[in-house]
């Protein structure tokens, strides 16, 4: 009996070492890669942001006031970031970051793709619980214009409920009933330019959170890079 016991411990602990995505490897990051190479240069892609009202019957609004502002806040953080970080970034020209949004579109699929099936519940067998997701050979030409060994992308949604939508929240929880207000959803990879990898990804669930005004937003690019690979 002590037999069987032990041979079914040999089996269950080889079993999560198979399925577990890599020994001692982050979730976070791609098997093999643990930071940036030193001296390193990242391009700084343009960050995909759009904020919506969410009217008393639930439904979202955008808001480009809202949009433009933590554009505008967001960015400034992000480079106030980098700069702790100490990472060599190039930002795109104005011309190039026009001719090259379909590849902040791809990312925005991508990454919708990975926190579903890597961080959220319907994982792929193919991927062997690994960050295994790329970007292909679209994204050859931001190497072409900026001479960078790596991407960075980012991707957020938020909403605030509006003043309809509150009172509704309140009348109905005194009914019993719960609805949800508010949401943030970010994404941020790091992506490989020579391979078009993603080599560290990072997401924004939560329900607070404000890109509206600078000190907040400067928290969510805090949250949103928390653990980023530097080169050590």
């Amino acid at each position: 009996m002590n037999a069987a016991r032990c041979m079914a411990t040999v089996v269950l602990a080889v079993v999560a070492i198979v399925a577990s995505p890599a020994w001692g490897q982050s979730r976070n990051q791609a098997p093999g890669f643990t930071s940036l190479p030193t001296g390193a240069t990242v391009a700084i892609m343009p960050a995909d942001i759009e904020l919506f009202s969410i009217s008393g019957g639930g439904v979202l609004e955008p808001k480009a006031d809202w949009t433009e502002a933590a554009s505008k806040y967001f960015r400034t953080a992000l480079l106030e970031k980098k700069q702790k970080l100490g990472l060599r970034t190039v930002e795109l020209a104005e011309k190039d970051a026009d001719e090259l949004a379909e590849i902040n579109t791809l990312h925005a699929a991508v990454a919708g793709a990975i926190a579903m099936h890597h961080f959220g519940r319907l994982s792929l067998p193919t991927k062997g619980g690994k960050l295994d997701w790329s970007l292909s050979d679209a994204v050859a030409p931001v190497k072409k214009v900026t001479g960078a060994d790596y991407a960075l992308f980012s991707w957020v949604r938020d909403s605030y409920a509006s003043a309809e939508r509150k009172a509704a929240m309140i009348g109905l929880a005194i009914l019993g009933v719960g609805v949800g207000g508010g949401q943030q959803i970010g994404y941020a990879s790091l992506v490989d330019l020579n391979t078009g990898q993603v080599v560290w990804f990072n997401r924004l669930l939560r329900g607070s959170g404000d890109l509206r005004e600078p000190a907040p937003a400067a928290e969510t690019v805090e949250a949103l890079l928390r653990g980023f690979p530097v080169a050590k």
